[in-house]
């Protein structure tokens, strides 16, 4: 990860022109509301992602973030937990442009990561932004039960398609409270069988907060539940090399 350290010169330069930016991290830092991009991906119900958040998580809306936001390059990170009402603005890479005469939203809980690649949604570093001059790509887990089949608008008759793929949103972090899952007990806290890290409601403060995993950076507050459903436990590792290797290779 050493690759994407820019000098500390030009991260200060850098400070003044963007509010999202790194201060003597290797991370990506950015504001609680701003504007980002948004992808989805295939979350398999009941399935353990990188936060180790409990199965039953999936039965509500999360997402992925990119990777050099999230903190870590593997297992939790800072952001995990972390809860984002995402409102959809206009398409991306449609031409032209999509602009939906209808405002959809949805709060998330960020329990997984979108790994680092090249030059996808999830390339951002402190240094440089996506190819949509985004800081942040949030990888909603979509299709889900929790979600509704046309939350991403589309007009056929003009594209030829109803799947974008891709969606300038904006972002404003919020208290977990609001999520839809808030009020399940069984989806709050992270899976009793692993050491992952998934607090209910987390605030930046170190003692509700994950760190960063791939840092070393101390051990991550017990965040287990002895609610959870287990299924799909015991190969949650291997799968996520393999899910996550197809979708963003492709």
């Amino acid at each position: 990860m050493t690759a994407f350290l820019p000098a500390l010169a030009f991260l200060s330069f850098l400070s003044l022109l963007s509010k999202v930016h790194a201060s003597n991290s290797s991370w990506i830092q950015y504001p609680p509301t701003g504007y980002a991009t948004m992808t989805h991906y295939y979350l398999p119900e009941n399935f353990v992602a990188a936060c180790g958040c409990t199965p039953s998580s999936t039965h509500y809306p999360t997402a992925a973030l990119n990777q050099m936001a999230f903190g870590s390059s593997t297992s939790y990170g800072p952001a995990c937990g972390r809860c984002f009402n995402l409102t959809l603005l206009n398409t991306f890479t449609s031409n032209p442009p999509f602009y939906p005469n209808v405002t959809n939203h949805v709060v998330v809980k960020v329990t997984d990561l979108c790994p680092l690649s090249e030059n996808g949604w999830c390339s951002a570093t402190p240094s440089k932004p996506n190819s949509a001059g985004a800081y942040l790509n949030f990888d909603l887990a979509w299709p889900s039960s929790s979600i509704s089949n046309d939350f991403f608008p589309s007009d056929a008759s003009l594209y030829g398609y109803t799947d974008f793929g891709v969606w300038n949103i904006s972002y404003q972090s919020v208290t977990c409270d609001d999520w839809e899952g808030w009020d399940n007990a069984a989806a709050l806290g992270s899976e009793a069988a692993i050491s992952g890290c998934c607090p209910d409601n987390p605030t930046g403060n170190v003692n509700d907060t994950c760190p960063s995993y791939s840092e070393q950076n101390g051990i991550p507050p017990d965040t287990r539940t002895n609610a959870a459903f287990t299924s799909f436990v015991p190969h949650f590792l291997w799968f996520t090399v393999f899910a996550l290797s197809i979708h963003y290779l492709s």
